[in-house]
Order: structure tokens, then C-alpha cells, then sequence
């Protein structure tokens, strides 16, 4: 049997596990976002997945909706909440994508799905990182995450659409665990976000 095919059963046998072991912490984080919102407490984006099929990319919302005088919103820095940035922190803001996951649309580990406007943006090889389902965690992820350049970040896609294996994927779940405890590489270069993809940088 391929691991395409197992790995899409470990992906469904282990995301049914989680959604049982934490579904009191969506609850409360559902419940704590939506205050700190005055709102929605999630956040539902169109991404391109496998082959750049899109579909509905689902996350915890965590940055309120705050504009300025002119109706624009508020730089991201200023819109993270103090319970979104909690959220953001430990990873859990991602915890909604186990939904996706079950829908088909992700994998647990794969390249993390980006904005759709990238697309055109993308070289022939950057373009690879579509070739597989894009995952909740992944090689970029644990090489980095958001403090790596965006260069760096699509060599590691790439490396892991060539060398996707058991072993790999293992080895992937395992250092997301200690870097989700040890909150590692959630900003880039001093701020709380990824900079956008312009096509260079």
C-alpha cells in the first residue's frame, strides 16, 4: 500500500482522536475569541490546495476588526487581541483546520496553504509545493515557521513534496510538539505576522 493511502488514514484516525481530546479547549477558546471580538470568533479564508484546487481554509479569528478614520483596517500588530495573541502563540488558532482535514481538503503535515493572490507569483518550482495536499504542520513549519524568508520557506515545500515518507512526517509531528511548547518562530524578523509574498522577497 502507497503512503499517499496511509497517510490519509493516519490523518483521519488522528484527527478524530484530537477533536475528542480537544474539544473543551475549542470550546473555550470559541467562547474567549468570540468576546474579544465583539464577533466572530473564526476566521474563514479561500487557500489553494492540492493541484491549486481552492477551497475554505478554516482558523481561530485572531485579530479583532479595529479600522481608522478612514475606514481602513488597523495594521495587524494593533488588531491582535491579548487572548489572539495567546492563541497565536501556543498554535492553537489552528485547531479549526482539523475540520479541513476531515473534509480532505489538508493533511495534517504538508506545505501550509497560502493566499490565492500568490499564485501568479510563484516560479515553476515555488509552483510545486501544490503537488501534494498542503498540511497543518510542516518541514517550513519546524525549519522556521514565519522567521524564515519566504525564499527559505519555499525551498523547504519543495524538499518535502520530494521526500514525503513516514519517517519524514514523523519526524515533522514530533519537533511541531516541542516547538508548539516552546512557542518558537511564530514571528518574523520582530513582528507578529509573515510579511506577504510579493514574488522576490
Amino acid at each position: 500500500m502507497k503512503y499517499k493511502v496511509i497517510k490519509r488514514l493516519l490523518d483521519l484516525l488522528f484527527v478524530f482522536f484530537m477533536l475528542v481530546v480537544t474539544s473543551p479547549i475549542i470550546a473555550i477558546v470559541t467562547i474567549a475569541l468570540a468576546v474579544a471580538n465583539r464577533g466572530m470568533p473564526f476566521f474563514v479564508q479561500p487557500r489553494p490546495g492540492k493541484d491549486e484546487r481552492v477551497f475554505r481554509l478554516i482558523k481561530f479569528k485572531t485579530m479583532n476588526d479595529a479600522k481608522d478614520n478612514e475606514g481602513k483596517l488597523l495594521p495587524d500588530d494593533l488588531r491582535i487581541t491579548t487572548i489572539g495573541n495567546f492563541v497565536r502563540k501556543y498554535s492553537l488558532d489552528e485547531l479549526p483546520q482539523m475540520v479541513n482535514v476531515l473534509l480532505g481538503h489538508m493533511s495534517l503535515i504538508g506545505p501550509r496553504p497560502l493566499l490565492v493572490d500568490y499564485l501568479p507569483l510563484y516560479d515553476s518550482v515555488q509552483r510545486r509545493r501544490h503537488e501534494v495536499r498542503p498540511g497543518i504542520t510542516g518541514w517550513a513549519q519546524v525549519n522556521g515557521r514565519n522567521s524564515i524568508s519566504w525564499k527559505e520557506k519555499f525551498e523547504y515545500d519543495v524538499w518535502y513534496v520530494d521526500h514525503v515518507s513516514f519517517s519524514v512526517d514523523a519526524s515533522i509531528f514530533a519537533r511541531t510538539i516541542k516547538k508548539v511548547f516552546k512557542a518558537e518562530g511564530i514571528g518574523a524578523s520582530g513582528v507578529k505576522t509573515m510579511p506577504r509574498f510579493n514574488g522576490k522577497n
